[in-house]
């Protein structure tokens, strides 16, 4: 399988996403520049954390507007898989590919903590080899992490499914306290309406090796692999 990274100017996690994908998980993947047009053959792009642009404007405002991003809107339109994590999830709402938007944490201050992530949709591309209702303890490192939507379009994202991953406390139960951010309804992952772009606050390429922040990651990008083939 071939991936893509994305490399926007502030980027920082490209390369921790690179290593996993190559080091930890032998796939052949490559660094992707933001003024690309063509996104080098990938089976699946990854837009990674970090500050784009230095999150001028708001989180992922500018970036949208990289020349890339029309390949990767084309790329997702066309039903490829496209995933994007942290900063990469603020760049996905900003260009329309995944509802809702990304706020400041409601204690307006940055967050760097472990968090555990329940799945809650276990039949996307994304989390086939977890099961509903797993929880999979993420690293997060955010300002901007409190996803917001519209009322009625948060209640059609529920019912069609679309939040993959929801905060939960150690038991794998939803409460106030276990919600870093302030995530209406506790949300830290949502696909789209066709599950083919993905995005979550939570770092899984940070969680991919035992003795450094776990491998609770690993299932994330597993099951990437699983559906492409």
């Amino acid at each position: 399988m071939k991936w893509g990274v994305v490399r926007f100017p502030g980027s920082l996690d490209d390369g921790d996403a690179l290593y996993a994908l190559r080091n930890v998980l032998g796939q052949d993947a490559a660094m992707l520049w933001h003024k690309d047009e063509t996104l080098g053959g990938a089976d699946c792009v990854v837009l990674p954390g970090g500050f784009s642009y230095g999150d001028y404007l708001r989180c992922g405002a500018i970036a949208r507007f990289s020349p890339i991003m029309k390949s990767v809107t084309r790329f997702a339109a066309e039903g490829g898989l496209v995933i994007g994590i942290c900063n990469g999830f603020q760049i996905l709402c900003e260009a329309h590919l995944l509802p809702g938007a990304l706020m400041r944490n409601r204690s307006l201050s940055f967050i760097c903590d472990f968090i555990n992530a329940r799945v809650e949709n276990a039949q996307t591309p994304f989390t086939r080899t977890a099961r509903a209702g797993e929880v999979l303890r993420l690293p997060i490192k955010h300002g901007e992490g409190c996803f917001v939507a519209p009322v009625e379009e948060l209640a059609q994202v529920e019912e069609r499914g679309q939040v993959v991953l929801r905060y939960v406390d150690d038991a794998g139960i939803e409460s106030d306290a276990a919600n870093p951010n302030g995530s209406m309804r506790s949300i830290a992952g949502v696909a789209n309406d066709r599950f083919n772009v993905f995005g979550l606050m939570p770092h899984p390429e940070h969680a991919v090796e035992k003795m450094v922040g776990g491998e609770g990651g690993l299932k994330i990008f597993q099951s990437i692999i699983e559906a492409a083939r």
